[in-house]
Formats: structure tokens, sequence, C-alpha cells
């Protein structure tokens, strides 16, 4: 397993944004995929975005494309993840998860699936209010 954590949520209001981070203490040679999941009250955790730790390819899901950005930083042989979140909804309040799978992923891209994931971050909570 991976050590993870992620920075500080916080409130914000709606249309506004944030930024959330996750670091590690491994680099790319050991995780293959990152993730930000969230969960919403009621709702069950979904995958908002992921990336390929080497290609850097993105998948959003559809309620956060073209509003958030991942992104990952490969300083000093660690990663950090980066999810800049533009544009809040009162929908995109929740628990967010920071995630990463060390199993290799050879397609370049990394699946939405929690499953594919074994280590996870304690999560931070963000509320967007009108």
């Amino acid at each position: 397993q991976i050590s993870l954590a992620e920075s500080e949520g916080g409130s914000v209001e709606s249309g506004g944004s944030k930024i959330l981070s996750c670091t590690t203490s491994e680099g790319s040679d050991r995780i293959s995929c990152m993730a930000w999941f969230r969960q919403g009250p009621g709702n069950k955790r979904e995958a908002v975005a992921t990336i390929h730790t080497s290609t850097a390819f993105a998948l959003y899901s559809e309620s956060v494309k073209n509003r958030f950005t991942i992104s990952r930083d490969t300083a000093d042989n660690t990663l950090t993840l980066y999810l800049e979140m533009n544009s809040l909804k009162l929908d995109d309040t929740g628990m967010y998860f920071c995630a990463a799978s060390t199993t290799r992923e050879t397609r370049g891209y990394c699946a939405r699936d929690d499953g594919r994931y074994n280590s996870w971050g304690q999560g931070t909570q963000v509320t967007v209010s009108s």
C-alpha cells in the first residue's frame, strides 16, 4: 500500500474554485494510476477523474468534464496529484478521496473503477454553498 495525504478541503461558494492536492512518497515507477473519487451525501463513491502517471492521459466523469482538471507532478521522483475545480456547483459537495494503483497499467489510461485502486487517502470534505 501507498501512503496518501490529501490537502485540506473546506467551503467554497457556488461558482468558485478550489485546488486539492494529494502527496505520496512514491514515484511513477511504483504508481501507475491515480484518481480522485468523491462521495456526496446519500450517494455512492464515484470517480471524478483519473490520470495515468506516465502518459498523463486523463479521464473525467461527465459531471465534471470541462470544469475540473486532474494533473500530477513528478518532482524529486515522488508524485503529487492535483485536482483543480472550477465553476463549482452545489452537487460537487462531498468527501474527496485520492487513490493510487500499483498494478501496472499498459493501456496508457486508467479506469474509473474503484476496484482498480489499492491505496486510498483519508478523504477531505469540500462543501459548496450558494
